[in-house]
């Protein structure tokens, strides 16, 4: 947390605001590209890729331009809600966390994949990276958008299926079950996206924690601070005291209290006043 406060200080100035709209930009020039390489039946998009084997042999362009893949879909409405969507919940993180953390969990996401892409190369070969270069899109850093709003915001309710009002904690369970179904079921380029965007999710939340709060010290300073103040606090708090007189179980073992049950209000009196006392209306 310090770290990211001190890097805060020093870059804040560099973060790019209203990044969300700069994300939706991308991805409407990337659905764009895809029309246009169905039209033409030339696909801009496969050089755009996130492929080691073609970074290593020199189109460096690759490390950048695969962001511009957008989420896989062949429904226009559905890309519309999509688009809204993740512009609603990208600007609420960026109001919520500023710009520069929101700025850090795009990026770093971002950079995550590319280490796992390029760890995959690494140990699968050139192979398997080609094949799977394909599966190095944004889709999964936009889920892991969602999964840090989810985290922010867990009891929002938002419209299921555009009908069904639902927690926002509980959609997350879904798209962790979903993460993991696909997890299992996809190939190595799949799981390595899955992977790294998860790991950043994971990473940020718990480098922005406040860990100060369980430590041993301040455990021991809380411990120290209830004993030096409840017996204090323990000291004239009664259970029982006589509206009347105001005699409280501290005046005498042989004193008993009860609330009258004809009086307007919660008035308790001793057994002196109990049957004896103007009742209050």
């Amino acid at each position: 947390m310090n770290f990211i406060n001190k890097m805060e200080r020093r870059f804040g100035r560099y973060a790019i605001h209203n990044l969300t709209k700069y994300i939706i930009g991308i991805y409407v020039l990337g659905y764009i590209l895809e029309y246009m390489g169905r039209l033409t039946g030339f696909s801009v998009l496969s050089w755009l890729v996130l492929s080691p084997y073609h970074i290593v042999q020199g189109q460096i362009w690759r490390l950048i331009s695969w962001v511009l893949i957008p989420p896989p879909s062949s429904n226009l409405l559905f890309v519309l809600i999509m688009l809204m969507f993740y512009y609603s919940i990208g600007t609420a993180l960026e109001r919520t966390w500023g710009a520069f953390r929101y700025n850090l969990y795009i990026f770093g996401g971002i950079i995550c994949t590319v280490i796992g892409a390029f760890l995959l190369y690494a140990i699968g070969g050139p192979m398997i990276s080609v094949y799977g270069s394909m599966a190095f899109s944004t889709y999964y850093i936009n889920l892991s958008i969602f999964l840090a709003f989810a985290a922010s915001y867990p009891d929002m309710q938002v419209l299921f299926m555009m009908i069904i009002p639902m927690k926002m904690k509980w959609l997350a369970y879904l798209d962790i079950a979903y993460l993991l179904y696909d997890l299992i079921r996809g190939n190595w380029a799949t799981r390595t996206v899955i992977i790294a965007s998860l790991f950043n999710f994971i990473l940020f939340f718990l480098a922005t924690r406040n860990y100060t709060r369980i430590s041993p010290g301040q455990m021991h300073r809380r411990q120290e601070f209830k004993k030096a103040v409840h017996p204090k606090m323990a000291q004239g708090v009664t259970k029982h005291k006589c509206a009347i007189c105001g005699r409280t179980e501290k005046d005498g073992d042989h004193l008993e209290f009860r609330f009258c049950s004809k009086c307007n209000g919660n008035y308790e009196y001793c057994q002196d006043h109990l049957f004896t006392h103007e009742h209050v209306k």
